[in-house]
């Protein structure tokens, strides 16, 4: 019998309980997810150890934007990897490239190294790289677990061909998880078309701020985004991707 796995991406120990309470075992572990994610603080993952009795996969991006990184930002990298080795993550989600848009393989060894025996995924950094069945036989050789992927396009189900080569080239050797616009509906037709057994979703609800008082016309980030909303994973959400996986197990 195959086994499906949903991760969920949560960027708050709220989201991560809520992940947990609508039957989610494991969670992806970032700060900003309106940026696609960065690096969580060390407060926020003791918050959510502390809170769940989740699988915490911990991203370590350091910042917003490409996924070529100077001296600094990878010292900041393999920082982060120790630390969150050192406070019992379960694994860590890396990613770097070289100019010429191959693995970065040599800075991606120093921080598997580091990793010692957590496990290892390669993000959405192999959706930007120049050859996607190149990048995964070199993934396989790292000894990297999982490939987090939406095959190269904007979401998975866009990528759903390239899903499905990847899901048969990989022959089990890694495991293919398929991110970006997943919903339940989604998963229900990709499980069908691909093969692919796990999904990454972060079930996203936007709340409305418990400000009562809120000023017009300043914004602390990207221009368009409200100061009053909250993004958060909704229960239901994950409860209803459970399901559908449920029915295929």
């Amino acid at each position: 019998m195959k086994k499906y796995i949903l991760e969920v991406c949560t960027d708050s120990v709220r989201s991560a309980v809520e992940a947990q309470e609508a039957g989610a075992g494991r969670i992806e572990l970032c700060s900003n997810f309106i940026i696609g994610g960065t690096s969580p603080g060390r407060s926020l993952f003791r918050q959510v150890k502390e809170n769940t009795d989740l699988e915490i996969r911990v991203l370590i991006r350091p910042r917003f934007g490409d996924f070529c990184y100077d001296d600094y930002e990878f010292s900041m990298m393999k920082d982060d990897v120790q630390m969150y080795r050192e406070l019992g993550a379960d694994a860590v989600v890396i990613g770097i490239l070289l100019p010429d848009g191959s693995l970065n393989l040599e800075q991606m060894r120093e921080l598997i190294d580091l990793a010692g025996d957590m496990d290892i995924t390669l993000h959405r950094a192999f959706d930007v790289c120049r050859n996607p069945y190149e990048a995964l036989e070199q993934a396989a050789g790292l000894g990297i677990g999982t490939i987090l992927t939406s095959g190269q396009k904007n979401s998975a189900w866009e990528g759903r061909d390239v899903l499905k080569e990847l899901q048969k080239k990989s022959a089990g050797r890694v495991n293919i998880l398929a991110g970006a616009g997943i919903s339940p509906a989604v998963i229900d037709k990709l499980i069908s078309y691909t093969g692919v057994t796990a999904y990454h979703m972060s079930g996203k609800i936007v709340k409305d701020s418990r400000m009562i008082y809120r000023k017009d016309g300043v914004s602390m980030g990207f221009p368009g985004f409200s100061e009053y909303e909250i993004w958060q994973t909704g229960r239901e959400n994950v409860r209803k991707a459970l399901e559908v996986l449920e029915k295929y197990e």
